[in-house]
């Protein structure tokens, strides 16, 4: 059921190169918002200026746009809750600290880290939960004025209550968190810069985001979150209300491990770079988690939209398969038009991933032979390699491919097929025929007969279909490689 009231957020630090689990999170906020008709929240978390970069900024950006993942609210569009880069909103969250400290909410901790490590080792040596013990909850004005005489800067650490937090994540059911496996925890630092702990869910009061959906790592602190969420609720903070909770299954790589950015394959660029439709990348990261239905994999990004429901995602990890991503972006191609096909293709036809010169490229020639290089593509990139043959001066050199076709006898074969070609009419029917007459003539079937023929004109044993190839390469040209090839055997 729609719900206009819907808001959610997606927002990635600007770290590194975007990444293909970081786009499944983002699909499923944005197809989340636009089936119920609501709000994408475009929020950039750039609190750490020690990993942050602008131009991993820019990539996000970038990628959003190339994704066809439009926001509501964020950057370059603006709202009414901007700034939407946490790095300008520093002052609001000093202004949450204070007053999250004056309410006794949080409290100053002036534990070091070598303390703290210490008692963790002590809890982990006797069983007990490792986390945060306490120290610091109910000091004495005496003794924090000690621990400042020693030079001691304190973190603010937020209070959470002594109770169990119980919540139904809309991805999991109800789970419920004890107090000492939540323990108190730090919102700010020594320096005074908020930490992710506190800005996240601040910026989710003060923006009304009224589901978060994000992934199963972040599971952990949710019952901070909400404990944080009813403290700012109590200090006028936001709307009073505490967002749904679903938490996305990890994304899974090779050897039963998360996908990390790291790994290759986990890499946005990689898939543009390729040729990926986004149609395409979308419809298989859509499948990480869900599925339109039992027996239907390959679907638009409109289907999607209208049949998404954040209840309907599996709680168990996904496995990323590179195989079947590449089968989903096939099937995408070939859903194209041809014009659309055809404009899709041009990039790699032009410089830097072509290898001929910009004045060979024949735009007849590749409108021609376009629909049949549609269904050989598993992406788009893999265009160039397939026609270069048309765009060249001379084929490829293959000497592996050389050595495949070209067996005994293959220079008496190419001799009667020159001259079978040479008679015929110049379309793909009657050039299929004329080569499926020289193969008779030498005893061999087709399949055999059209390998000499084609690598002497396109350089490799596979490709585009022969008899078409041939028909858009035309006359003069195919025989001029026929008798290069025949020299080349001679020599």
């Amino acid at each position: 059921m729609a719900n206009a009231n819907v808001r959610v957020r997606f927002c990635p630090s600007p770290t590194g190169n975007p990444h293909v689990g970081l786009v499944r999170t983002a699909l499923f906020n944005w197809a989340f918002a636009r089936h119920h008709g609501g709000t994408l929240v475009f929020r950039i978390e750039d609190t750490d200026a020690a990993r942050d970069s602008e131009e991993s900024y820019e990539q996000l950006l970038d990628a959003m746009r190339w994704l066809g993942l439009d926001w509501d609210e964020g950057p370059e569009v603006g709202g009414p809750h901007a700034p939407y880069r946490q790095s300008q909103r520093m002052d609001l969250y000093k202004d949450v600290a204070a007053k999250l400290l004056e309410a006794g909410h949080a409290y100053y901790c002036y534990c070091t880290t070598e303390e703290l490590d210490e008692r963790r080792e002590a809890a982990r040596a006797a069983g007990r939960p490792s986390g945060y013990d306490g120290t610091c909850r109910e000091l004495s004005a005496e003794q924090k004025e000690a621990y400042e005489r020693e030079g001691r800067e304190p973190i603010v650490r937020f209070r959470m209550p002594d109770e169990p937090i119980t919540f139904t994540d809309l991805v999991r059911g109800e789970l419920t968190f004890t107090p000492e496996n939540v323990p108190d925890y730090g919102i700010v630092r020594a320096n005074g810069a908020p930490l992710y702990t506190l800005v996240n869910p601040v910026d989710d009061a003060l923006m009304e985001i009224t589901h978060v959906l994000r992934g199963e790592d972040l599971l952990s602190s949710t019952p901070r979150q909400i404990a944080l969420y009813k403290a700012l609720a109590e200090i006028g903070v936001g709307n009073g209300t505490t967002p749904s909770f679903g938490h996305l299954p990890y994304v899974m790589g090779e050897g039963n491990k998360k996908l990390s950015k790291r790994d290759p394959q986990s890499s946005l660029n990689l898939y543009r770079e390729r040729g990926f439709l986004r149609e395409g990348l979308l419809n298989y990261l859509s499948l990480l988690g869900w599925s339109l239905s039992a027996d239907q994999d390959i679907f638009t990004i409109d289907e999607m939209v209208a049949a998404f429901d954040i209840k309907d995602v599996n709680a168990n990890p996904a496995r990323f398969d590179l195989k079947k991503c590449e089968a989903i972006n096939a099937d995408h191609i070939r859903r194209l038009d041809v014009k659309a096909f055809t404009e899709a293709c041009e990039p790699w036809l032009t410089a830097p991933h072509a290898n001929w010169a910009p004045a060979n490229f024949d735009r007849a020639a590749w409108e021609a032979i376009a629909p049949h290089a549609q269904t050989r593509l598993t992406v788009l990139s893999d265009i160039t390699a397939n026609v270069d043959f048309l765009f060249l001066d001379e084929p490829v050199e293959d000497e592996a491919s050389w050595t495949k076709a070209m067996k005994e006898g293959s220079d008496a074969l190419l001799r009667t097929a020159r001259e079978k070609l040479a008679a015929a009419e110049w379309n793909a029917d009657a050039l299929k025929a004329a080569v499926v007459a020289a193969g008779e003539e030498h005893g061999l079937k087709l399949g055999k007969a059209q390998a000499p023929v084609r690598v002497a004109v396109t350089g490799r044993t596979v490709g585009l279909p022969l008899f078409e190839s041939l028909e858009v390469l035309g006359r003069e040209r195919t025989l001029t490689r026929v008798d290069a090839a025949l020299a080349k055997l001679a020599g």
